[in-house]
């Protein structure tokens, strides 16, 4: 299934506009959310095909919601791609063994983006 719908997760607003600008002009439908409490919220309302997370924001993480989400059995079909400024390999593996699906450190590669998103389907 094509993704359509995707939720990012990060606590910059810039962020949050580049990537959301990004998406909608490759034809997705965006909804955004600033820290973990708002993106599970954003999840009971409607479930996403995707989700964009950044790792550094406040209270919880975006390993801990990564972790959170992919072992709720609601929501542990959707794919995770990690989107963050944290670009040591050990970052990389560990935000894997908490269930993301990919991995993509910033400042975000258009291409390299769009290419991991279209390889989900």
């Amino acid at each position: 299934m094509p993704v359509q719908k995707v939720l990012v997760v990060d606590d910059s607003k810039t962020e949050l506009l580049a990537l959301t600008q990004l998406l909608q002009k490759n034809g997705l439908s965006v909804k955004t959310a600033e820290n973990a409490d708002e993106a599970m919220r954003r999840l009971d309302q409607e479930k996403p095909d995707l989700i964009l997370m950044d790792v550094v924001m406040p209270g919880q993480n975006g390993f801990q919601l990564t972790r959170t989400i992919s072992r709720n059995p609601r929501y542990a079909d959707v794919p995770i791609i990690m989107c963050t400024s944290k670009n040591q390999e050990t970052d990389r593996v560990w935000g894997m063994r908490q269930g993301a699906r990919d991995y993509i450190t910033k400042p975000v590669d258009a291409g390299e983006l769009i290419a991991k998103i279209k390889a989900l389907r």
